[in-house]
Formats: C-alpha cells, sequence, structure tokens
C-alpha cells in the first residue's frame, strides 16, 4: 500500500518532499538540515556535560566500586533503548580495544524469557522478574528510556533497589516517572523534546560512564599498589 507520508515524518525531512525539482535547492536544504541537527546534538551535550559531569564522575566511581567487589552490569530498556542497553552491556563486556572486560549483560537478550513472562504474566514483570531471579547485592541496574515513564523499568527499578544494587536511570525530555522514584541512585536526563537527540545523547553518557569506570578502577588499583 502507497500514498503520502504522514506529516509527521515530512516534517523531518521537508526536502525530500518539496515540490521543486531544483538539485542543488534540495542539496542546500539536506546541507541545511545536517548542521542544524549536528548542531543541537553538539549543543545538548555540552549542557548535559556542564550540568551532570561531577555526577557521572561520582557515578562512575561507585560503579568502580561494585565491579572490584565483584559485582556486575544489568542493563535493560525497550525499543531503541533495548538495543542502547545492549550496546552498553557489550561495551563492558567486549570493548572494542584492549579495554579490561567487565561482567555485563543485557536483560533483553533472552527472547524467550522475555516472552515468557510476557505472555504469562505480563509486559511489566520483564525486567523486575530478571533482576529478582538473577541480581546479587553488588550488582549494578543501568535502564534507557527516552520518555523516562516505561512501567517495566520502573518496576526493575524498585526491585533493584529493594535488593540494594546501585542503580543508575538515563532518560529523556524531562525524566518523566523515573524522576519520581526514589530507587533511581543516579539519574541522568537529556533535556530534549526529541527522541533523536535524546538517544544520541545518551550514548555519550554511557560511553562517558564506561571510561569513567574503567579510569576509577585503575587508579583504585595504583593507589592499592602504592600503599602495598
Amino acid at each position: 500500500m502507497t500514498g503520502e507520508p504522514s506529516r509527521d515524518v515530512q516534517s523531518l525531512y521537508p526536502f525530500l518532499y518539496a515540490d521543486s525539482s531544483d538539485v542543488d535547492s534540495v542539496l542546500e536544504q539536506v546541507r541545511r538540515s545536517t548542521v542544524d541537527k549536528a548542531r543541537e546534538i553538539i549543543e545538548l551535550r555540552a549542557l548535559v556535560l556542564e550540568r551532570d559531569g561531577e555526577r557521572l564522575v561520582a557515578c562512575a566511581a561507585e560503579m568502580a566500586e561494585r565491579f572490584a567487589a565483584g559485582g556486575r552490569l544489568l542493563t535493560f530498556g525497550n525499543g531503541g533503548s533495548s538495543t542502547d542497553a545492549q550496546d552498553l552491556a557489550s561495551l563492558f563486556l567486549s570493548p572494542a580495544d584492549d579495554s579490561r572486560p567487565l561482567p555485563a549483560f543485557g536483560l533483553t537478550n533472552d527472547i524467550a524469557v522475555i516472552t515468557a513472562l510476557s505472555n504469562d504474566v505480563g509486559f511489566d514483570v520483564v525486567f523486575a522478574r530478571q533482576v529478582a531471579a538473577f541480581a546479587r547485592s553488588t550488582d549494578i541496574a543501568v535502564g534507557l528510556s527516552t520518555s523516562g515513564n516505561s512501567a517495566n523499568l520502573l518496576r526493575a527499578f524498585d526491585e533493584a533497589g529493594r535488593r540494594g544494587l546501585l542503580t543508575v536511570g538515563i532518560a529523556g525530555y524531562d525524566g518523566g516517572k523515573m524522576a519520581e522514584l526514589d530507587s533511581i541512585d543516579h539519574l541522568f536526563v537529556v533535556p530534549s523534546p526529541s527522541v533523536h537527540r535524546v538517544q544520541e545523547a545518551q550514548t555519550t553518557i554511557y560511553h562517558t560512564l564506561w571510561e569513567l569506570t574503567l579510569d576509577a578502577l585503575d587508579r583504585a588499583e595504583v593507589a592499592a599498589e602504592a600503599k602495598g
């Protein structure tokens, strides 16, 4: 079935649906659109760094302490955030460079578990049930959401909090319901109404946490060796 794209789609890429057949004009619109989007994400990342830089360092220090104590990283999210959660887990477990691997796994990896829980109990518990089954008090739980309102993330954070895990939330917009939870130890919010910009900035946040965590572990080892 074919037809006119929705107005939302057309508003994202107006140059694709313009009546003009002027190639130079279309290319200029493409260039301008690309530059505008790049400027938006650069400014947004700078804002997040200015607002949350010190808190990112503090969060990473606590994550390093958990890993040093034998903790593991559990990540979760829905849709595109599920992909980011899996990317985050693989970043810690199997970094592309020669950085040390750290134990991590995504709670969306096992589709049999996800579909069983969704079918037999309800989608709201797909992460909380896994946290209840697998998590130890030394572990770290990181949940990603663009809206901050995903019910299954909220329940997972509450379960993780009850079990003593270090909890880290990464959200967009104004943080949504995640901003109201007492069970999230560290919450990083990307203040943008654009899902695209939110997810791009969230990627930067968790890459930064990874680098800072490795740095904290290295510094702790150096300090321990100096004392020894």
